[in-house]
C-alpha cells in the first residue's frame, strides 16, 4: 500500500445508528471515508434507503446483516441483497457447508439479475465479543478458541466465499493458512487512545494491518468521539506509518 490514501481505503466506517436523519448526519460529516458498513439495527430501520444514500454519494457499502438460517432462506437472502450492488456482505460459518455453497450461487445469480457487481461473500468466524471462556461454557464449543476461528475460516474458503470476519488477534495465523487471496476483515480494533467497549479481543489499527488485515471495521472510536473528524484524521495518519 503506497500512500495514505490507499490505507485510508482499507477502513470501513460503522454506521452504527439507529434512523436514517443520524447516518445521513454522519456521512455529511465525514466526506473523506469512502466504505461505510450498515448493520442490522440501522438496515432494519431504514430498509435499502440507506444503501440508495450512499450509492449515491459513490460510497462502497459493507452490508452487514449475518445471515445465518436454513440454507434455502439464506440463499433467498444472499439473492436479494446481491441486487443492492454492495461491495460485502456477511453470512455465519455456522450456517454450514451447505447454505454457504448456496449463498455463493444466490449471490452470483442476484447481482447477475440486476446487472451489477456480485458482492464478495464473507463469513463470519466468531462475533469479537465473544471471549475464549464464552466459547468454552456458554457455547461449549471444546476446541481453543484461535483454532475454532481457524476451522471456519477454512470451512468458508473450501466453500467458495471470499473471505472471513475475525478479530484481529486471529488475523496473523489466518492470513498464513489461508493464503493472500483470502479477504480478512477486522472489526474490534482499537486505538491506544480509545475505549475498548465490548470488545474482547482487540489489537490497534497499524497492529492489524501489519498482522494481516485487509480492511479494518471502526466504529465508535470515531462514530462516538466527540470531534469524528479529528479521530479519524488520527487513525489515517497512524495507518501511514504501516503503509
Amino acid at each position: 500500500m503506497g500512500n495514505s490514501q490507499q490505507v485510508e481505503q482499507r477502513v470501513i466506517v460503522a454506521l452504527d445508528v439507529p434512523d436514517e436523519q443520524s447516518a445521513i448526519a454522519l456521512i455529511n460529516r465525514l466526506p473523506q471515508v469512502s466504505f461505510w458498513k450498515v448493520g442490522l439495527e440501522l438496515f432494519t430501520s431504514t430498509g435499502p434507503k440507506i444503501l440508495e444514500v450512499l450509492k449515491s454519494r459513490q460510497k462502497r457499502i459493507f452490508l452487514d446483516l449475518k445471515f445465518d438460517d436454513i440454507p434455502n432462506t439464506v440463499a433467498g437472502a444472499c439473492r436479494s441483497a446481491a441486487r443492492y450492488g454492495v461491495d460485502l456482505l456477511t453470512i455465519h460459518a455456522t450456517a454450514g457447508r451447505d447454505a454457504l455453497k448456496a449463498a455463493t450461487e444466490a449471490a452470483q445469480e442476484g447481482a447477475a439479475k440486476a446487472g451489477v457487481q456480485p458482492p464478495k461473500l464473507i463469513a463470519i468466524t466468531l462475533l469479537t465479543s465473544i471471549s475464549a471462556r464464552q466459547l468454552t461454557f456458554d457455547l461449549k464449543i471444546p476446541l481453543e478458541l484461535p483454532e475454532y476461528a481457524l476451522e471456519m475460516a477454512l470451512l468458508a474458503q473450501e466453500s467458495g466465499l471470499d473471505g472471513v470476519v475475525c478479530s484481529p488477534q486471529e488475523v496473523a495465523h489466518l492470513r498464513q493458512t489461508c493464503g493472500n487471496d483470502f479477504l480478512l476483515i477486522c472489526p474490534g480494533v482499537r486505538p491506544t487512545w480509545a475505549d475498548i467497549g465490548d470488545q474482547k479481543r482487540s489489537l490497534t489499527p497499524a497492529q492489524a494491518i501489519k498482522a494481516g488485515a485487509d480492511y479494518l471495521v471502526i466504529g465508535r472510536p470515531i462514530t462516538a468521539a466527540t470531534e469524528p473528524e479529528f479521530a479519524w484524521k488520527r487513525i489515517s495518519e497512524e495507518l501511514i506509518t504501516v503503509a
